[in-house]
């Protein structure tokens, strides 16, 4: 495959390194439309990948001050675009903070997903490496709503990663559970065998003749496994109301979905070097069972 007729979709400069490094080890984590080490060396096999102009090689050694360009391939088709209504809580040329509506996909093999809406929601970044796509950073189940962190440029999208990595992006959320609970505690269950760690906070409850108590609780996952807030509360016998998957039997509520919203994000700016703390409102389903002051 010829790179010359394709399009550069990014380019980064190696910094001198230490030590020398195989260009399929240095690669995973420098390109934020490829995550992998396994689709770094599948782009460098089909010629999509070259260094300082030339054609790479996987057992190509970089040292410092190449120039890695990476090519678009002719095989990927244009990103379906729709039009979804999103609340824009925080936006700058680096980053963008969404608030997620319930029932929507944030991304997948769908068209109807917050992926795809985004690049007609946010202003397109003005930086040299600014995406034509941005990309969320993490995720939020289908029937969760809340704060999701959007990056709009390569550079960001690398570093919002590496501080999700670092557990450096500190995640609240809000739910609503069901039955008698303690006040507070740390939910250490493994999930598919991995480590998950969860904290809680009983910040109001209610008496209820059907469910006996409701409980707004605060929820700070440690870990990011999936599902991981619905999975610890279902565990320890007070699920989150509106659960189908991990509910009790006979106490689902099924009208009006999860009650479950990410409702605050705390992270330091990687490039404005200050703290970004947002937050949103609680949910119109929740605020009618537990009013905001």
């Amino acid at each position: 495959m010829n790179s010359a007729d394709l399009e550069i979709i990014e380019s980064i400069v190696v910094p001198i390194l230490n030590n020398r490094e195989r260009i399929s080890d240095y690669l995973p984590g420098h390109f934020s439309t490829i995550y992998s080490k396994k689709g770094i060396k599948k782009a460098i096999k089909r010629g999509l990948v070259t260094i300082n102009g030339k054609k790479a090689y996987t057992a190509d050694y970089v040292f410092g001050n190449e120039r890695i360009d990476l090519f678009q391939s002719p095989l990927v088709k244009k990103r379906k675009i729709v039009n979804i209504r999103l609340e824009i809580v925080y936006e700058d040329d680096y980053l963008a903070v969404i608030n997620k509506p319930a029932g929507i996909l944030v991304s997948g093999n769908k068209k109807f997903t917050i992926e795809n809406a985004l690049s007609l929601t946010l202003e397109k970044s003005k930086q040299q490496d600014g995406l034509v796509y941005p990309l969320p950073i993490h995720r939020l189940d289908y029937p969760t709503s809340g704060l999701l962190l959007i990056g709009k440029t390569s550079r960001s999208v690398i570093l919002l990663n590496k501080m999700f990595e670092n557990k450096e992006i500190i995640k609240n959320y809000e739910a609503i559970t069901i039955g008698e609970q303690k006040d507070q505690g740390v939910i250490s269950i493994k999930i598919d065998n991995k480590k998950s760690k969860t904290t809680f906070k009983v910040i109001k409850r209610l008496n209820s003749i059907r469910y006996k108590k409701l409980n707004l609780v605060e929820l700070i996952p440690h870990t990011g496994r999936t599902h991981q807030l619905r999975i610890h509360m279902s565990k320890i016998g007070n699920p989150i109301f509106g659960d189908k998957k991990y509910g009790i039997e006979g106490l689902i509520n099924k009208g009006n979905g999860l009650y479950l919203q990410a409702s605050k994000l705390t992270f330091k700016h990687p490039f404005k070097e200050k703290v970004i703390e947002i937050s949103i409102p609680r949910s119109k389903k929740t605020s009618k069972l537990f009013p905001e002051k």
